[in-house]
């Protein structure tokens, strides 16, 4: 275990690391892209405490950021491969972005709220990251003109399948996505490009906030 951890957050990602064993079997991969990516540094000081935690936690522009267990049971469910382009729909504080970079060749992280997108630009700097491509975008089309992508995953609920991000996927490759209504539970969806079609696996349920059109006009 990385030994630059401060010592609660050793332990924190010690307990993190059981959750997940307890699920099934983690790849050494991606335990590895968690353990090299700081994840206090991408939270408010309040929350360094419980950074590992499985519950959502609150970011700037009144968003939050998923729990941990929750981020590796998706990034897993993706199955990235080194030359892998992903684009990521809901950048939040960066912090997934970050550890996808690890394990793939490119991210293309967006969000609509600029100041998340600078925050997250500086993290990515000051860690020496430089697979990451963030900008503020409206997502809920995904990026129609910058495909394809090898996986897509988004962050926020789409109300039915997105099936116009076929286009925007290479022959085989994946999209995870939670789909249903703003109120309530959604469907966390994996879909893979099959020819002209999606073949879904639906892999849990979530509460997620819904995708929002548009780019937000002050922060």
């Amino acid at each position: 275990m990385n030994q630059g951890f401060p010592i609660d957050d050793r332990e924190g990602f010690a307990a993190f690391l059981l959750r997940l064993r307890g699920r099934g079997t983690v790849p050494k991969a991606l335990i590895a892209a968690f353990e090299a990516t700081p994840r206090r540094g991408f939270l408010a000081p309040q929350f360094h405490q419980i950074a590992w935690s499985d519950r959502m936690l609150p970011i700037e522009c009144g968003e939050a950021i998923e729990g941990a267990d929750m981020q590796a049971a998706v990034i897993a469910a993706l199955s990235i491969e080194t030359g892998n382009r992903v684009l990521e729909i809901g950048a939040g504080s960066g912090y997934t972005a970050a550890v996808m970079s690890r394990l793939a060749a490119r991210v293309v992280t967006i969000d609509r709220y600029k100041t998340l997108v600078e925050q997250a630009r500086q993290r990515f700097e000051a860690l020496g990251i430089g697979n990451i491509i963030v900008r503020q975008a409206d997502g809920s089309a995904g990026l129609p003109n910058e495909g394809p992508f090898d996986r897509i995953v988004a962050w926020a609920a789409f109300d039915s399948l997105p099936r116009f991000l076929l286009d925007q996927l290479s022959s085989g490759g994946v999209v995870i996505a939670p789909i249903g209504p703003e109120e309530g539970e959604q469907v966390l969806a994996k879909l893979t490009k099959v020819g002209s079609r999606f073949e879904r696996e639906d892999i849990g349920l979530v509460r997620l906030q819904p995708i929002l059109r548009s780019l937000a006009a002050v922060i």
